[in-house]
């Protein structure tokens, strides 16, 4: 049966959404009013550590993933978990790491679709420019988390 949780971070409010076979979802939103929910046996672990990796003590994670997709996005998203702690990727290097440089569009949309933010870090992935594009929970949570890892405008990009 799935359980949820939610609490306050200084990141906003954090949303998870799992059961005895993984964590199906990590959701960031500026939710105010809200209720904080007691947090359940099976889902402790995974908030433990999103709260230490946001105070800076955890740069990855070993709780259950238990992600819903389709194989192209489950491709996509298992790339999008190598990408190291910080360090960017981009779009294009993700289509290329996939096979296929012309699918960037397509690879995008299945980053878009991530259902597990931080643990999957799709913030890491940003335009072939440089630029910071593309968040669920929008670019300023994108910018609060490479900041949080130590990434600066003049980091490396890998193409």
């Amino acid at each position: 049966m799935l359980q949820f949780v939610k609490f306050k971070s200084s990141l906003g409010t954090i949303e998870i959404i799992g059961d005895q076979n993984g964590i199906q979802s990590i959701d960031i939103n500026e939710d105010q009013i809200f209720r904080e929910t007691i947090i359940p046996d099976i889902l402790k672990e995974s908030v433990e550590q999103i709260l230490d990796y946001i105070e800076g003590s955890r740069k990855s994670f070993t709780f259950l993933l238990n992600l819903k997709g389709t194989e192209f996005q489950y491709k996509v998203w298992n790339i999008v978990k190598t990408i190291p702690y910080g360090k960017t990727t981009s779009y294009l290097k993700i289509a290329k790491d996939y096979g296929n440089a012309n699918a960037v569009r397509a690879v995008a949309a299945a980053i878009g679709k991530n259902p597990i933010l931080i643990a999957v870090p799709c913030h890491r992935v940003i335009g072939s420019n440089g630029s910071l594009v593309g968040f669920s929970s929008g670019i300023v949570k994108k910018k609060w988390l490479l900041k949080k890892e130590g990434f600066s405008l003049q980091t490396e990009v890998e193409f």
